[in-house]
């Protein structure tokens, strides 16, 4: 069984679903976006406090927290950005905290953004 995860969010610009609950595992992606559909375009402070903001808030309408995460995949346009973002994390995350992989790329698809978070839950039955 699948079912699309709403948020509020408007709808992505490209053709895919920003959450999808299978089973019992959620699947997300999360970009900088607010509530009112905007982008951050701030640092990498804020874009990391959005970002995380919108995982919550996906992980909480799949009726689970936070410490349902499993594996947390981050994409970030420079390495540079790791040590901000990770103090943000830290904020979002306790531990024992989940599997993670932080990759640099030259450019993400949403303009103006530093940062693309893919992530993975466990959900109750």
């Amino acid at each position: 069984m699948r079912r699309i995860v709403e948020t509020g969010l408007k709808k992505p610009p490209a053709p895919h679903a920003w959450a999808i609950a299978s089973n019992d595992t959620l699947y997300s992606v999360h970009v900088p976006i607010r509530p009112d559909g905007s982008i951050e375009n701030g640092d990498a402070t804020q874009q990391a406090e959005v970002t995380l903001a919108d995982l919550e808030a996906t992980i909480k309408a799949a009726d689970a927290d936070l410490g349902d995460v499993v594996l947390v995949q981050i994409y970030l346009t420079s390495l540079e950005h790791k040590p901000a973002i990770d103090e943000v994390y830290k904020r979002f995350f306790v531990e024992p905290y989940p599997v993670r992989a932080c990759i640099a790329v030259s450019e993400l698809p949403t303009p103006g953004t530093i940062i693309e978070i893919v992530a993975t839950a466990t959900l109750s039955s």
